[in-house]
């Protein structure tokens, strides 16, 4: 597969990569945060039932989403608002995962589609997994790089890991590209206790570049996520998708099956 032109179409497909590779929310930033006397994060060893995360996806400066996600773990909910590039303009998007659909809201959505939000059907994992592994990930776990660093600042501690030449292979039904070969980058830093705090994920080669980052910014938060009522959404089916998204990677993202593909996606 050679080196796609198209930057927001690598930005989308680092997500996948993140996503299958580390099997968590990919989470964090800088290697040598600030280091406050007291760990506001700690969980005391208990899986939290929530969690609020800052993201940011780039792909150049250009093509950055960023966002914020608000996690339920014991409704297995999510609700996240972003700003999406799309064509020549950045589009506020919402999305809520409840009760295996996926919920998209976005401004003047009602002129284009006659309401508010669109769903789709899915089958998102459990989450309470997800939450087991924010508690304290097991860094001794994680294999497959050739070189690993340790770098502490205060009570953090940070895990950078790297390898050069990955081969990367894609399902053909996902509507994203990659290039074949890239150096991957993938960075944990954990707190007091043991407890996610921040990570990243990146993918390199002479011709792009694309990463996925994120902070934990709290834990245990009031996380009261519900779906829209059912008045102001419309089915999203291939045509209104096509209609209100066109050509865009975030419309060729919500296509049927693509998103079921992110799991095929493997690096060697």
């Amino acid at each position: 597969m050679a080196v796609s032109s198209r930057a927001a179409s690598i930005l989308l497909a680092v997500v996948a990569v993140a996503l299958t590779v580390t099997g968590v929310v990919i989470a964090a930033t800088d290697s040598t945060p600030g280091s406050p006397t007291r760990d506001p994060l700690a969980l005391n060893g208990y899986p939290p039932h929530s969690a609020q995360l800052a993201l940011t996806i780039s792909a150049g400066q250009q093509y950055d989403v960023t966002g914020m996600l608000n996690v339920n773990f014991a409704t297995n909910a999510v609700d996240a608002q972003l700003n999406v590039p799309m064509a020549f303009s950045t589009v506020g998007v919402d999305l809520r995962l409840v009760k295996k659909h996926l919920y998209v809201g976005l401004a003047n959505l009602s002129t284009i589609a006659g309401a508010p939000w669109l769903a789709m059907k899915t089958s998102p994992p459990s989450l309470y997994g997800l939450s087991l592994e924010m508690t304290k990930p097991d860094v001794a776990l994680i294999s497959g790089f050739t070189s690993k660093s340790v770098t502490t600042s205060g009570y953090l501690t940070t895990y950078r890991f790297h390898r050069n030449a990955v081969d990367i292979s894609m399902p053909s039904s996902l509507p994203l590209s990659l290039p074949r070969k890239a150096d991957v980058t993938f960075t944990i830093t954990t707190g007091s206790q043991g407890e996610l705090v921040s990570s990243s994920f990146a993918v390199s080669s002479p011709h792009s570049r694309a990463s996925i980052s994120a902070t934990v910014l709290s834990y245990n938060q009031p996380a009261h996520i519900t779906a829209p009522p059912a008045s102001q959404v419309k089915t999203l089916d291939p045509a209104l998708l096509s209609r209100v998204f066109g050509p865009s990677p975030l419309g060729a993202f919500l296509r049927p099956g693509a998103i079921a593909s992110l799991g095929r996606v493997q690096i060697n």
